[in-house]
């Protein structure tokens, strides 16, 4: 099959599956014209690559790992690779430090944020203030009489 049929079967676009070749998961081979010719086994190629990209696991690791995957019925399953539960703790591991890595950071957003809004808050409650009839420069507030005689 051509990459336009592979990309209709498996929705992904021609692009991509283009980019999955130039990463080495996809191997098609090449028609007398260069048109790149797919097997029916680069469809389920593709749902693992697919799998696998969306448990967070980069081009390179996939490549290492797409053999240790096959199908029991319509199931990705990891086969017995000797690499494989290695390679997947320490993604694994990858993954949670950077979730951990985002946690502080969205901390330190949320306090930077909180800290903003506070100022923000107060600066217009000060505008507020300044904006009162009653209002008077020495910090006090001035009463209603005393504001009409220094009007006068």
């Amino acid at each position: 099959m051509r990459i336009g049929e592979l990309a209709r079967e498996t929705g992904v676009n021609r692009r991509l599956l283009r980019y999955y070749e130039e990463q080495g998961l996809l191997t098609p081979s090449r028609l007398a014209n260069g048109y790149r010719e797919y097997a029916e086994t680069d469809v389920v190629a593709v749902r693992h690559i697919r799998m696998l990209l969306a448990a967070g696991l980069p081009t390179a690791v996939i490549a290492r790992l797409l053999h240790c995957i096959h199908d029991e019925g319509d199931v990705a399953t990891p086969s017995g690779c000797p690499t494989l539960v290695d390679s997947l703790r320490r993604e694994r591991a990858r993954i949670t430090k950077t979730i951990d890595e985002l946690r502080n950071s969205q901390q330190a957003l949320d306090a930077m944020l909180h800290m903003a809004l506070q100022q923000a808050a107060n600066a217009a409650q000060g505008e507020a203030r300044r904006r009162s009839p009653h209002y008077s420069p020495g910090g006090g507030q001035a009463s209603p009489q005393t504001t009409s005689r220094a009007s006068r």
